[in-house]
């Protein structure tokens, strides 16, 4: 994992929570705290400060990773102003995941491993996003794509179709924006 899911990490819980929250999470998960927005760390440690937030605040993994992603989009919006520039919706910032902020994401990080996201629009104003990552966390994927539409000014109706914590092979959502919704005649 790249370390700038680790600093992203810690400016949203120092941010929510304080300075202090940041060391008691760090010293709970027995972590070192130590990241280099370029460096690499084993996922493990991300899972580990995932885990001790998840006993420390008394919510899911899957609540504390949608947190993280909603919380950290505005750090990425002011971090990477370019990756939000050419987009006026959410749901066109989403579209280009792949295409333009993976592509640019492995290019300033080299070495990140990036989950894949199979973008569909059966009917405007919806996609159907297959999530595949080896590190599971489609949570994440959730809170980020939800951290867009804020930014972007928009609500998002966001349904887990399928997921590999239920044994299906990929992740599977559909998202709508219901204030860009064509409604059939």
């Amino acid at each position: 994992m790249k370390g700038i899911v680790f600093n992203l990490l810690q400016q949203v819980v120092t941010d929510a929570y304080g300075a202090d929250a940041w060391d008691d999470l760090l010293d709970r998960s027995g972590s070192s705290g130590i990241y280099t927005s370029l460096g690499s760390y084993p996922d493990e440690e991300l899972e580990s400060l995932v885990e001790t937030a998840c006993a420390m605040l008394g919510l899911t993994r899957e609540a504390v990773l949608r947190w993280f992603g909603t919380e950290a989009m505005p750090l990425l919006a002011q971090a990477y102003p370019a990756f939000f520039a050419n987009h006026t919706t959410a749901r066109t910032f989403v579209a280009g995941i792949n295409h333009v902020i993976h592509a640019e994401v492995r290019k300033l990080y080299t070495g990140a491993e990036c989950p894949h996201f199979d973008i569909r629009e059966p009917v405007a104003g919806v996609l159907t996003m297959d999530y595949r990552s080896s590190r599971r966390m489609c949570a994440l994927a959730q809170g980020f794509v939800e951290g867009a539409a804020k930014h972007y000014g928009e609500a998002a109706e966001f349904r887990h179709l399928a997921c590999t914590a239920s044994g299906a092979d990929r992740c599977m959502f559909e998202i709508r924006w219901p204030a860009q919704m064509v409604v059939a005649a």
